[in-house]
């Protein structure tokens, strides 16, 4: 590297970050120009829990942190068409097919030669393409290129669809510069720059064309959150959390079955089951007679993620059941008595 290229890696971070030429200039003094490479504007990303599985390629361009480092600390870097970057000190170093914490390794490793405990965060500053975030419940989260027209279903399909215990419904948030989400049930955040809008998988599994499979757009966040229960409480053989798995509904009959039956003292005339409110921290009451559908004289109940199914107590079954057991034990003496 010449002498000038060393000067301006000596010059700290203010000289290499991007900025326009008249800042660059006033840096670099009057004696010298210079005319940086048009950088569009760092996105906003989401979490860091999603990127380190970002696959680095042509045209990404990083910025390396690395304190004990100053030839590289806090300076961007962009990644070439044969996937490699220069580094000062270190040369040339293959970051195309790496993800970024794959790389954040590397370099590591490589500095060691030169300090005793090297640290090193990259962070993506441009994309090579635009990309989408998958968050969540997915089989493989992470950022995913945005190549051509791609749809829900398609990028779905591509990482792999949903982990098992993943609830059954998707939530993707659209910047409003890339225009609403072309769905009637998209809700608008004037405040935030952002439509919403939740998706149910099954609409998108059953429908051979959906509606609800619109084409991505860029930055699109794709979310998925851990499946809600099924709580089953009161008189049954036993107190448990149902998990749904690929179903979106669980029927009365099968909750009861999976939680050991009614107990002796178990009011099979009125099982209640509290069903959340929508916006609010109130449930609503649902008095359901299982006797009449163990008859067939009524259809069987569906029940929804993060119901509560209870079973309450017939009170006159357990004051019978009580003088039972009292009365069972002394009951040879009374006839033994009568006998006499």
């Amino acid at each position: 590297m010449g002498a000038l290229g060393l000067q301006l890696y000596r010059l700290g971070p203010a000289a290499t970050r991007p900025c326009s030429p008249g800042a660059a200039s006033t840096a670099f003094g009057p004696s010298l120009t210079w005319k940086p490479e048009r950088v569009q504007p760092p996105r906003e990303l989401p979490s860091d829990p999603i990127r380190p599985n970002y696959v680095l390629g042509p045209n990404d361009q990083i910025l390396i942190r690395a304190p004990q480092a100053e030839e590289i600390n806090d300076k961007p870097f962009r990644i070439d068409s044969e996937g490699l970057i220069n580094l000062p000190i270190l040369g040339r170093v293959r970051a195309g097919g790496s993800t970024v914490q794959e790389l954040e390794a590397e370099l590591v490793k490589r500095l060691r030669e030169y300090i005793r405990e090297p640290q090193v965060i990259i962070t993506m500053i441009q994309f090579r393409s635009e990309p989408v975030f998958f968050v969540g419940m997915f089989k493989a989260p992470g950022i995913y290129p945005l190549q051509g027209r791609r749809t829900l279903v398609e990028m779905l399909s591509s990482i792999g669809g949903l982990q098992p215990n993943a609830s059954r419904h998707i939530k993707l948030t659209r910047r409003a510069e890339y225009g609403p989400i072309p769905l009637s049930s998209a809700i608008q955040d004037s405040d935030k720059k952002i439509s919403t809008v939740e998706i149910g998988m099954g609409s998108l599994r059953d429908n051979v064309n959906p509606a609800e499979d619109i084409i991505l757009a860029p930055y699109d966040v794709i979310s998925v959150e851990r499946a809600e229960l099924l709580y089953v409480t009161g008189e049954t053989g036993r107190i448990s959390g149902i998990e749904f798995g690929e179903r979106d509904s669980v029927s009365m009959l099968q909750a009861l079955t999976l939680s050991g039956g009614f107990t002796r003292d178990a009011n099979r005339n009125k099982v209640r089951v509290l069903r959340p409110i929508l916006n609010t921290n109130r449930r609503a009451e649902i008095d359901i007679d299982v006797r009449s559908i163990l008859d067939g004289k009524a259809n069987d109940f569906p029940l929804l993620p993060n119901d509560v199914l209870y079973v309450t107590r017939s009170y006159k079954r357990a004051v019978w059941t009580t003088l039972g057991q009292i009365a069972l034990p002394i009951l040879p003496y009374i006839v033994l008595l009568g006998l006499r």
